[in-house]
């Protein structure tokens, strides 16, 4: 409607101009001057509505703090008129109509003040949380190089939150162009068309003019001051983290080195060490003096205050040998099994727990467990009937369990017997001889062996026996006599010679018509018992 009245007055006012040009006259003044004063207004009243309809679209959030300012000095006016209309109302003669008008201004009094103390923080000023930085945390302090991603998300945090703050300031300056131009055109209003008062509107547009004027003079110097402070603070976090980068890289030349020089080492052992077991020990010590020399200088090197750690490490050193009692005796005994070297790796032992046995080498020894390999022995076909697994066994069993090892030192044999039992009426005296010269043919070579590696452990131990020629003795039992013979063997091949001299002593025995071998049987006579027939070492 208004683009039509526009555009007629347009049309009226061209048409009289056009007149007066064709008839030579002068166009009558007045109406051209009220016409052109409309077309004006009309201009003037289109934009201002255009400025006010973009002002509510625009979703401010400078508007929306300046109204809840506006509205908290509006409620603080409001109350005070309340109280005073109240206590006026109190003074005079009370009747039922002041009586409820007093309740009505209280119920109005309670609501206002709970609308000021909701908008209180916008009650001093309207943009003090927008004229705030926001606030980015601590500082954060780069001592190691997983600090350097914290310093690196701490600046970016920084640029982020000045991006938003001079998003702000253009906001702020796009607002006041709009409010300008809206003073503007109030001027203009007033001025064209006196009759119609824009005094109020035009006061409180120049009020929100002078507010944003002074907030953008503060957001002005408040962002050079930010972005200053920004500059000095990711200065000094690049100036942290290239330090951090540079002794990231030191530290890493240094534990190269250590590395390279610990390969150097375990190759010259591996030349000139030839024995498995010396050799295996050798490459642990070396790389555990790597991993702790490495350990110690990342240590000293992240912490500042090296005093301040040995005392926190000497409490939660107490508290943990309480809590994790088996662990440090593992750490423990793993150290007593190095020191003492009562157990290598390649070592048949033999360990006890709760009932169950198991035989086997050591594979390895670890500073938490011995890790064993279950091998085929006596044990496993008598009693577990099972080989094979591997067995852990925690370090800390040294000290409450029993431990047996069947190579230990040089020694690489054990002594193994076999019993067989004969009947009363054999010679028992031939059968020992037999069983003897059968162990002294296998075990010849096993008991040479052992007669060297007991000479060289005179030097460490005192060996009052060392016997290592085959044993064999002579026991009555309830169903014959017993013969029982021991002999020297490889302490990793146990069952394989035990069964060769079995089976060799078993032919020996039923070759003998003088040499029975007992089983539970019994024996009825039914005439008069035979006398026995002289053996030919009798007769000799």
């Amino acid at each position: 409607m208004r683009n039509a009245r526009f555009f007629l007055a347009a049309l009226f006012c061209a048409v009289l101009t056009l007149h007066a040009a064709v008839n030579d006259e002068q166009p009558l003044p007045e109406q051209a001057v009220e016409l052109s004063k409309e077309i004006e207004i009309q201009k003037a009243q289109e934009e201002l509505s255009k400025i006010q309809k973009e002002l509510s679209r625009a979703n401010s959030i400078w508007l929306k703090s300046y109204n809840s300012y506006m509205a908290y000095q509006e409620s603080r006016k409001s109350l005070r008129d309340v109280k005073y209309r109240i206590e006026q109302l109190q003074n005079r003669a009370p009747n039922l109509e002041r009586k409820l008008e007093i309740e009505a201004l209280q119920a109005k009094q309670k609501v206002l003040i709970d609308q000021i103390e909701l908008l209180k923080a916008q009650g001093t000023s309207p943009f003090v949380s927008l004229l705030k930085p926001d606030e980015a945390g601590e500082l954060p302090s780069i001592t190691n190089p997983f600090d350097i991603v914290t310093g690196l998300s701490y600046v970016k945090r920084l640029n982020s939150q000045y991006h938003d703050y001079v998003l702000r300031e253009e906001e702020l300056q796009e607002l006041i162009a709009l409010l300008e131009r809206q003073v503007g055109l109030y001027k203009d209003l007033t001025r064209l068309n006196p009759t119609v008062d824009y005094e109020v509107e035009l006061e409180a547009t120049l009020l929100q003019v002078e507010k944003f004027k002074l907030a953008l003079e503060t957001l002005i110097s408040t962002a050079d001051v930010y972005e200053k402070r920004i500059e000095s603070t990711e200065a000094k976090i690049n100036k942290e983290v290239k330090d951090q980068i540079f002794k990231l890289l030191n530290i890493s030349m240094i534990v190269i080195i250590l590395f390279l020089i610990s390969f150097l080492f375990k190759r010259v052992i591996k030349r000139y060490i030839v024995d498995n077991e010396r050799f295996y020990m050798a490459n642990k010590i070396v790389t555990f003096i790597n991993v702790t020399l490495i350990i110690l200088i990342l240590l000293f090197s992240y912490i500042d205050n090296v005093g301040y750690f040995a005392t926190v490490l000497g409490f939660a050193s107490a508290g943990l040998a309480i809590a994790m009692r088996d662990w440090f005796m593992s750490l423990l005994g793993w150290l007593v099994i190095v020191v003492g070297g009562s157990i290598h790796v390649g070592d048949r032992v033999r360990f006890v727990k709760d009932g169950m046995e198991y035989v086997g080498d050591v594979l390895d020894i670890s500073m938490q467990r011995i890790t064993i390999m279950e091998d085929v022995t006596l044990t496993t076909v008598e009693t577990n009937r099972r080989a094979g697994r591997i067995v852990f066994v925690p370090n800390n069993y040294i000290f409450t369990s029993m431990i047996a090892n069947y190579s230990h030192g040089s020694l690489k044999t054990v002594w193994d017997g076999i019993d067989i039992i004969i009947t009363f009426d054999s010679n028992h005296k031939k059968a020992a001889h037999i069983v003897k010269e059968i162990c002294r043919k296998y075990s010849k070579g096993y008991t040479d062996i052992t007669r060297k590696q007991i000479n060289k452990l005179r030097d460490r131990y005192s060996l009052k026996n060392s016997n290592v020629e085959p044993r064999v003795f002579t026991f009555i039992e309830s169903n014959g006599v017993k013969v029982s013979a021991w002999y020297l063997t490889n302490a990793y091949a146990t069952l394989t010679l035990r069964s060769t001299i079995s089976a060799d002593i078993v032919d020996a025995f039923n070759a003998e018509h003088d040499i029975t071998i007992a089983y539970p049987t019994q024996t009825f006579y039914t005439a008069p018992i035979p006398p026995k027939s002289p053996s030919p070492m009798d007769v000799q």
